[in-house]
């Protein structure tokens, strides 16, 4: 553990952490590649390097945390501004699949229907099926008609599940709100519990989504192949459920940590690291919401 003075910035002691870490990504990486050009050990040396990733992880926040009580306020400036950037990344990483989103529904379908290069009768309409069929419909295939009407899908009730999920999320930003109040005022129960509300709000998002792919798969028929739709719904809806996960994740650490009485009412940041995300997470949920079941 590194020392100090007020007024110079932090600097940490040497650590082999890194050093080990980049071992862990080499397994990661090789076991990909010789899995994929179909090497049986390949599995074997991701799980390896997983398994140690996950270990060294576990060990070096465990580093962090325990000199964070030395850490000064230029470093917690540098934390949230690296917070911001990382945030700010995500931001353009939904950015571009929105953008993609809107390139389709009202750029690339209508032009396409525009000069039938699918196939003659392309209608630019919203859900797209995509080319259900279209060999037939070129051909000019007596049943052509029958198949594309056959293998249509259903589309996802956004005032069932969707909008129970919304709720959620936004009931979850309200307790994680009233979480942090709490402990800005050294409420530490109150800030425990309405926390442990947030975190479990989240799983039970994640509970409702995956019913929602069930449903999607089983009775909807709606899948990655089924057209741009489809491979649109389920990469949007997938990475934010994905962020999600992650949120709660960072969550639950932070609710182990305040069980534990790590954070102050005027010293808490990786409570509103969390609490930063979370609410980004939100923000995109309901532009999920909007732009993919509703409009």
């Amino acid at each position: 553990m590194a020392s100090q003075s007020q007024d110079h910035y932090f600097v940490p002691d040497a650590s082999i952490y890194p050093f080990a870490c980049s071992i862990a990504l080499f397994f990661i990486a090789m076991g990909g590649a010789c899995y994929l050009n179909g090497f049986a050990f390949g599995p074997n040396l991701m799980m390896v390097g997983f398994l140690g990733m996950g270990a060294l992880l576990f060990k070096w926040f465990g580093s962090v945390i325990k000199e964070s009580p030395e850490y000064n306020m230029d470093v917690d400036k540098s934390f949230r501004m690296g917070m911001l950037w990382f945030i700010f990344s995500e931001v353009m990483f939904f950015a571009a699949f929105f953008g993609a989103l809107y390139y389709l529904r009202n750029l690339a379908i209508p032009w396409l229907a525009e000069t039938e290069l699918l196939w003659p009768g392309f209608e630019a309409t919203w859900p797209s099926s995509g080319p259900v069929g279209a060999d037939l419909v070129v051909s000019g295939h007596p049943d052509a008609t029958a198949v594309m009407e056959g293998t249509k899908y259903g589309l996802i009730d956004p005032l069932h599940l969707p909008l129970y999920n919304t709720l959620l999320l936004l009931t979850s930003s309200v307790t994680l709100t009233i979480s942090h109040h709490a402990l800005r005022a050294n409420k530490r129960t109150s800030a425990i519990i309405w926390l442990a509300a947030t975190v479990a709000l989240g799983v039970w998002f994640l509970y409702l989504q995956a019913e929602e792919y069930i449903e999607a798969y089983q009775v909807l028929g709606l899948t990655l192949g089924t057209g741009v739709y489809g491979s649109t719904f389920f990469l949007l809806t997938g990475f934010h459920g994905f962020h999600v996960t992650l949120g709660a994740f960072i969550l639950f650490i932070v609710l182990l940590r305040m069980m534990r009485g790590h954070f102050s009412a005027d010293k808490h940041f990786a409570f509103e690291a969390g609490a930063w995300y979370w609410h980004f997470v939100d923000v995109v949920w309901v532009g999920l919401f909007i732009f993919v079941y509703i409009l």
